[in-house]
């Protein structure tokens, strides 16, 4: 199935398309920052072949990912910095220093005395790097609601935050109301707040819940294209509803469509 390739071949193509006589113009004009966008997008499509249970694509979305690393230490192999080499002996360090009770002789009563090992593990590891703030190393390039929730996580950890599922959902109604406000007041300028406020207060719920909010958002889109595609599938060829009949059919099937898909 390899064909005989190693990672070798990889960096030694990388290392071609980035010569600086015989590469590839793009791929020389390339840069970190310019780079970063597709290596996210890389990593969206591993996790849609993975939940979509498509095992041949995984194998090549990896392979994408697994490029994207031997780019970046190409890149940096050029400036000086680091080598491919270094960016697995970074890795083989880090999880052997975070699974002590594999490597070396630590053992722990249960799994979230282990889990609490690791969250210490992280959190040295972050202060040496980062400082101590509660939202240090949070990548500003997470989608907002797994940012959220990270910047969150940290806050509880740090004693930051007030506890409870119950705390929680009044915060989120509290942020409805002043939504509401905002809107009864007409004031459009303080609509994006409010609406942001309430995001938050809602990742927050879903975390309290023991709810990825990320994965959660991502089903009600899924559910919302699905219902979709029924609804115009219902309509006809154009998809469409004649104004006459609009509101009245168009909430019809809408509503049958949700029905059938509980």
């Amino acid at each position: 199935m390899s064909g005989g390739r190693r990672i070798e071949d990889l960096l030694a193509i990388m290392e071609q398309l980035r010569d600086p006589k015989n590469g590839c113009p793009w791929d020389r004009r390339q840069t970190f920052a310019s780079i970063a966008p597709y290596t996210i997008e890389e990593a969206y499509e591993v996790a849609d072949a993975i939940a979509r249970g498509d095992f041949e694509e995984l194998r090549d979305e990896l392979g994408d990912l697994l490029f994207q690393v031997a780019f970046y230490a190409q890149m940096a192999k050029e400036m000086q910095e680091f080598e491919f080499a270094d960016v697995v002996g970074a890795i083989c360090e880090k999880m052997i220093r975070r699974h002590p009770h594999v490597f070396a002789d630590a053992d722990y009563a249960s799994e979230a005395e282990l889990g609490s090992a690791w969250e210490q593990h992280k959190l040295r590891e972050r202060a040496e790097r980062h400082g101590e703030g509660a939202g240090e190393g949070v990548a500003r390039a997470l989608p907002a609601l797994l940012r959220a929730q990270k910047l969150q996580r940290r806050a509880a950890r740090a004693g930051l935050e007030r506890d409870g599922g119950a705390t929680a959902l009044d915060a989120a109604r509290t942020r409805v109301q002043e939504l509401e406000a905002v809107l009864r007041a007409g004031a459009a300028e303080g609509a994006q707040k409010a609406v942001a406020d309430l995001l938050f207060a809602t990742v927050s719920l879903a975390r309290h819940l023991g709810v990825d909010a990320e994965s959660a958002l991502r089903e009600a889109n899924d559910a919302f294209e699905s219902r979709v595609q029924e609804l115009k599938a219902s309509l006809g060829a154009s998809g469409r509803v004649d104004e006459q009949a609009k509101a009245l059919k168009l909430a019809e099937l809408w509503a049958g469509v949700a029905a059938a898909r509980r």
